[in-house]
């Protein structure tokens, strides 16, 4: 049975249905695969439709977790369940089998979410947008001319237009935040090791990495992190744990807060004139909320960033592509992967080891720099993104006259500049969906908080919700 109700529930609300016996499990599966159906052919953000599997794990008997019966969307690159076939966003990957639950999909399923489909991704999880060959381009709900950001673009896309309310993302450089940005919808990156990454993983992309997820509302976010936070076996690292649960924090207002506002960082392009008049709308809200608001400045060796953060980026991906080569057989080359990502292996092969302990220092040193700003705030506030969103075709991975160091320029510094520095600090930052665009496209603020404090962000989005909601703005594309 079709609820012709489902898209207007964030999981909470569903679960709650489920709970309540109001609907069952099947109907919110047949509800999201009927909104799938109508609106991924104009879409493109669902790969796989696997209601089978759902079906599968609902006649097992569904957990008794806060998001009992809720469907859930897991991006082809990351976090796996048993028999998930993926190709990474690439031809070279393509056809790629797990054998098993990584310990972060076990959570997930302990949470009582069913997992009804893939998402889309670009090649190798290495763009601010979602416009893979393997798949075709991921398109806007919002608007289908312009892109979903990425990596966890196709992720952002389903949450935004309604096909479920929490869909799997991960983030190396700003991948769940970009696509919170996009498609207005609420992007957390917790702090470093506050997610599992095994067994597969140790340390995912050199520390850089975390998984989570994408969500419709504050709440949902801070209930899915309390179910799946904590270290797994043989971990390498991992957060403080929270004082209290994280939902808990959601629902109480944090108090006065220090917050220092930035609005550009060294290296990147000016922000545009609309996300700094909205910046500074979003600074006069949380004066008026009573908190204490100043401009702050952070200074560190920007080449020495990006120079670090390019070759951690390159090795990791070109280990990545070594393997799924050896598993499928296909050679690297054109024919299996996108100009950029040749380019990336290219570089990848020419480094040394000593190159990387060189850049692990120089991530250090920008990590401290930012650590010491942090003594004085509880909370930065930036712009989500430097600029609007960008159109389909603007960060294209197939261009011909890109090098490593240009691609990570045209991705991030001109275009997501305020994401990836909190991926080398570990820090936990959340995009909120506060504004909207004269372009009608959502215009998101990041909230960047102390490493290991998702409670205070949890507190200052969920307080910055109740104050000015989007829960009723809706994309010309929703179910």
């Amino acid at each position: 049975m079709i609820f012709s109700e489902y898209s207007k529930y964030d999981g909470l609300g569903l679960a709650e249905l489920v709970r309540r016996g109001e609907v069952s499990p099947n109907d919110l599966i047949d509800s999201a695969i009927d909104a799938i159906a109508r609106l991924n052919p104009k879409i493109n953000c669902v790969v796989q439709q696997l209601p089978q599997h759902g079906r599968a794990q609902v006649k097992r008997g569904l957990p008794y977790g806060p998001f009992r019966g809720v469907p859930f969307l897991v991006k082809e690159f990351g976090m796996h369940f048993k028999g998930m076939v993926t190709s990474a966003g690439s031809r070279l990957a393509a056809g790629i089998k797990f054998d098993s639950d990584s310990e972060l999909m076990r959570r997930c399923n302990a949470a009582g979410l069913v997992t009804i489909g893939t998402t889309t991704t670009p090649e190798m999880a290495f763009n601010a947008n979602s416009e893979a060959l393997v798949y075709g381009p991921t398109r806007n709900p919002w608007n289908l001319d312009y892109s979903v950001g990425g990596s966890s673009g196709g992720a952002g896309a389903a949450v935004g237009s309604g096909m479920v309310p929490i869909a799997h993302a991960n983030d190396g450089g700003g991948s769940i935040r970009i696509p919170g940005a996009c498609n207005g919808v609420v992007g957390m990156k917790p702090s470093r090791g506050r997610t599992p990454t095994g067994p597969d993983m140790g340390i995912f992309l050199w520390g850089m990495a975390i998984e989570f997820a994408e969500t419709r509302s504050v709440r949902d976010s801070a209930a899915l992190l309390d179910a799946l936070h904590g270290p797994d076996d043989g971990y390498f690292y991992h957060a403080e744990p929270p004082k209290r649960s994280f939902l808990a924090a959601a629902m109480t207002p944090p108090g006065q807060l220090r917050i220092g506002v930035v609005d550009k960082l060294p290296g990147s392009r000016t922000t545009a004139p609309e996300q700094k008049a909205r910046l500074n709308d979003t600074r006069k809200l949380l004066e008026d909320l009573g908190h204490i608001v100043e401009p702050v400045k952070i200074d560190y060796d920007m080449e020495a960033f990006n120079e670090s953060s390019v070759r951690l980026w390159a090795v990791t991906l070109g280990y990545f592509m070594d393997e799924f080569a050896a598993a499928t057989g296909r050679k690297i080359g054109p024919k299996t992967c996108e100009a950029v990502t040749l380019e990336v292996y290219r570089f990848a092969q020419s480094l040394k080891a000593l190159e990387m302990e060189k850049a692990m220092i120089q991530q250090n040193a920008v990590s401290r720099a930012v650590g010491a700003v942090m003594r004085k705030y509880d909370v930065l506030l930036t712009p989500g993104l430097a600029r609007d969103v960008a159109k389909l075709g603007e960060l294209d991975q197939n261009a011909k006259d890109l090098d490593m160091m240009g691609w990570w320029n045209h991705i991030i510094q001109n275009y997501s500049a305020f994401t990836a520095l909190f991926n080398t600090t570990g820090q936990p930052a959340v995009m909120l969906p506060l504004w909207q665009a004269k372009s009608g496209l959502p215009l998101a603020m990041q909230f960047v908080g102390r490493l290991g404090d998702e409670e205070t962000l949890y507190s200052l989005a969920g307080q910055l919700e109740q104050a000015l909601p989007w829960s009723a703005r809706k994309p010309a594309n929703y179910a």
